[in-house]
């Protein structure tokens, strides 16, 4: 089954591409099918992956897959949230991960509150106006450290330590990353909902 993921990111679709290899499906990012980007106005994870997911399938009649994720930083009362993407450019950079982590770091000089959570809401749908679309969720708790560690990942990997490995998703080999990502946990889930709805 061919699956469009409604996204251009490299890092997302090799991510999710091994995650759902158990069911035989090929996702192809929907630039390579000339997929425009589609608007992201709500201030929701599971909204934006919803409008994400129908405007691929409704651009290429195919099921479609999208994901909305960001980092909710408790000192900032869960911000950036749905703007991770874009965090950087608040404070005069370039939009870019490296970037992010640079903003990020520098926003929290002095804030003794470390907490924040990388959150994932994956949306699938089997067409475009598909009544019943597929909702995951994942979330990875854990603390921002104080510099980048660990090589590994994209995104904030390198500054979001985990309490239960004592090291950052960077410090993480693959496969232990992918079982404990917020995107591992929300693809996971929605393994498990595709097994049972979609090719039960």
């Amino acid at each position: 089954m061919k699956l469009v993921l409604a996204s251009n990111n490299a890092g997302k679709l090799g991510e999710l591409q091994a995650l759902l290899a158990p069911l035989g499906v090929t996702l192809i990012a929907q630039g390579d099918l000339n997929v425009p980007e589609a608007p992201e106005p709500h201030r929701t994870f599971v909204e934006n992956a919803l409008a994400k997911a129908r405007n691929a399938a409704h651009h290429t009649g195919l099921a479609a897959i999208a994901d909305d994720a960001g980092l909710c930083v408790e000192a900032f009362g869960g911000l950036p949230g749905v703007d991770t993407a874009y965090y950087a450019t608040q404070f005069g950079y370039a939009k870019g991960d490296a970037n992010n982590v640079r903003a990020l770091l520098e926003q929290m000089q002095g804030v003794s509150d470390r907490r924040a959570a990388l959150v994932s809401t994956l949306v699938a749908v089997r067409r475009a106006d598909d009544p019943e679309p597929l909702i995951a969720s994942g979330r990875a708790p854990g603390l921002i450290t104080e510099k980048p560690i660990g090589e590994n990942g994209f995104g904030f990997d390198p500054v979001m330590w985990l309490p239960e490995f004592e090291k950052t998703f960077a410090e993480l080999p693959t496969d232990v990353k992918n079982a404990n990502s917020h995107r591992g946990k929300a693809a996971q889930q929605m393994l498990a909902l595709m097994q049972s709805h979609w090719f039960a």
